[in-house]
């Protein structure tokens, strides 16, 4: 593969991990058919009062989570263990553990990731994917992800939670993701779980647990140097 495919490649894969970080951050803050056991909610003001008042509150999350990945071209899941932390404003770390160590920080527009021996830094700004990313960002630390136009959404609620479906409508997001669904617990407007549908066929569920909201998170967890 000639270098400049590679960087490319590289570049590609990337951002499919900052977008699903932000949208981590979206159902911490926060179908084309029905889903089964929930129902659809025609009158969305109480939920946007609500979840922008849940995302003003929460400052920081500490999180454990499992993500299974169901490839197309395999017949098995790939599991993968590790841990996530947010802090406002714009701060993330993401670490996997198991079976690999992955590391990723992003502070504001900067991107730090650690893959094994290999470290590289990229700017946000350099790219328009980037920058829609960092668009969406900015929304979940406002709350205002539901007026996003480079999503359709719509919402399901039942009694423990709601379903946020969000179905890219612009260039390069649409490209890359069919629709992307958060669940969302109804006590705190914590995620329960994610699933990230490509067109490819493959099909991405994290699940989070042990949840800590608020707690005193160190800056050196987000030190780009």
């Amino acid at each position: 593969m000639k270098s400049f495919d590679w960087i490319k490649c590289y570049i590609w894969n990337l951002m499919r991990k900052v977008l699903f970080i932000v949208i981590i951050l979206f159902a911490a803050n926060v179908l084309q058919a029905q889903y089964t056991g929930y129902t659809l909610l025609t009158d969305l003001s109480k939920f946007k009062t609500d979840f922008s008042a849940a995302t003003q509150k929460t400052l920081t999350i500490k999180s454990n989570f499992v993500q299974e990945k169901d490839l197309s071209m395999l017949t098995e899941k790939i599991v993968s263990k590790g841990k996530f932390w947010f802090k406002k404003n714009s701060q993330v770390r993401m670490e996997y553990n198991q079976p690999f160590q992955y590391l990723m920080i992003i502070n504001k527009d900067k991107v730090f990731v650690k893959d094994g021996q290999k470290e590289n830094k990229v700017s946000a700004r350099s790219n328009k994917l980037f920058q829609q990313v960092n668009k969406i960002m900015i929304d979940c630390m406002q709350g205002t992800t539901l007026s996003n136009p480079d999503f359709k959404s719509r919402v399901f609620e039942n009694k423990a939670g709601y379903l946020v479906e969000l179905v890219p409508v612009v260039k390069g997001l649409k490209d890359l993701f069919k629709n992307i669904n958060v669940v969302v617990d109804k006590k705190d407007y914590s995620v329960i779980n994610i699933e990230m549908q490509e067109f490819s066929g493959d099909n991405t569920i994290i699940r989070f647990s042990n949840k800590e909201l608020n707690s005193n998170l160190p800056d050196a967890l987000f030190i780009i140097k």
